[in-house]
């Protein structure tokens, strides 16, 4: 059996690239994409002129700003971002059919076999940026191993604009100098715990004992002892129709305040359903995510009494098991969802009695079209005005 040769593609800074081809006079600027620094809101991409002054994704606005007061913050343009990640992994796919989104900006490609179509992998990994750089304006940063794992720390310890390949059986040695919060998964608290440990490398970690890390960390010890080991059998597995829809948004500053609470609930339902409508599906469920201060987080879910796509009935019903949620639990908020799920294609027939639905139906399809042009936040109700694109 041919040994497995794994391509993770990663685009550098996607968000401020994006604008830096559309916007040449930003190039070589520290820029933040994410909103107005003197509102509530989070750094989603800095341009690497920004990280030099230590912004990174998730820091809350009003810190970036401090730590670089002459960067420029823009709101950002997800439907461009979005146009620009289709074209993008249009590109990898004329390269591979084993393809697996990681978001909008990356990727993994099963590319095990395919030496003979480019002389070399290596060869085949700079055609891909390449044709990235020249069709899209942006650069590529690539990692190529035997499995996933690798092949991701190896294109982010390559950024900006690099190209790694680990040698089989190389693994290890390659993970080993690295700092723990480098592998994939590992988290703020699991880092705290593995410090406490005395581990800080992944070579520290590869040698802990397998029965000492399941027992201190459950399942996900062996998962990590495999993974710091360079050992990662998970295949490439190109996408599946979605089974359910969601959103959620982590506040920069954990609330009590309800109505902030129900307006950035109004916001992510109203965009569940224009993900609905646009893949032409409704739901039967409708399910919230609650996240407070002390990390606990709870769900909580409802069987509607037929199917929808109605962004006003997907709200209603998150709403009420977000008031219960919050009635029950006095502690403050730090991040909040709404999803739905058991879809279907849309199969009810409205009576004729049911003329609010009809009509809401027919104003959110106009909504979207305008939304689609727009933008999304050229509409928006008197509950949703504050946040701005932030849902």
């Amino acid at each position: 059996m041919a040994q497995r040769i794994i391509m993770h593609i990663d685009l550098d800074a996607f968000f401020v690239s994006v604008e830096q081809v559309d916007h040449p006079e930003l190039k070589g600027k520290p820029v933040v994409v994410g909103g107005n620094p003197d509102r509530r809101g989070v750094v989603a991409t800095a341009s690497y002129e920004a990280r030099a002054f230590g912004l990174h994704s998730a820091m809350p606005l009003s810190t970036a700003k401090r730590l670089c007061p002459q960067a420029i913050f823009i709101k950002g343009n997800y439907q461009r971002y979005s146009e620009v990640s289709k074209k993008f992994m249009a590109i990898l796919a004329d390269f591979s059919p084993f393809l697996e989104t990681g978001g909008l900006d990356e990727a993994y490609l099963d590319v095990t076999g395919f030496e003979s179509l480019h002389g070399s992998i290596h060869r085949m990994a700079i055609k891909i940026k390449q044709r990235v750089k020249n069709e899209l304006g942006i650069v590529a940063s690539i990692g190529i191993a035997s499995c996933k794992v690798v092949a991701k720390v190896a294109s982010d310890e390559s950024k900006p604009d690099g190209l790694i390949e680990v040698p089989p059986g190389g693994e290890a040695a390659f993970l080993a100098p690295l700092a723990i919060r480098k592998l994939p998964g590992v988290g703020k608290k699991t880092e705290e715990v593995l410090i406490a440990l005395g581990v800080r490398t992944l070579g520290q970690l590869a040698r802990m004992p397998l029965p000492a890390l399941k027992s201190r960390f459950g399942v996900f010890g062996e998962w990590l002892y495999r993974h710091a080991n360079g050992v990662d059998n998970s295949p490439v597995t190109p996408p599946a129709e979605a089974k359910s829809i969601s959103r959620e948004t982590t506040f920069a500053q954990d609330t009590r305040d309800k109505v902030f609470l129900s307006g950035m609930l109004r916001g992510m339902a109203e965009r569940v359903g224009a993900d609905l409508r646009k893949q032409g599906k409704q739901a039967k469920c409708v399910s919230i995510k609650v996240r407070f201060n002390d990390f606990t987080t709870i769900t909580r879910q409802c069987t509607l009494t037929q199917m929808t796509d109605i962004n006003q009935t997907i709200f209603q019903a998150g709403n009420e098991l977000l008031q219960k949620a919050l009635t029950a639990e006095r502690q403050a908020v730090r991040l909040i969802g709404i999803g739905v799920s058991n879809l279907s294609e849309p199969g009810k027939q409205l009576s004729l009695a049911n003329s609010t639905d009809q009509r809401l139906e027919k104003l959110n399809r106009v909504v979207d079209r305008i939304r689609d042009k727009y933008g999304f936040t050229s509409i928006q109700t008197g509950s949703t005005l504050r946040f701005g694109d932030h849902p």
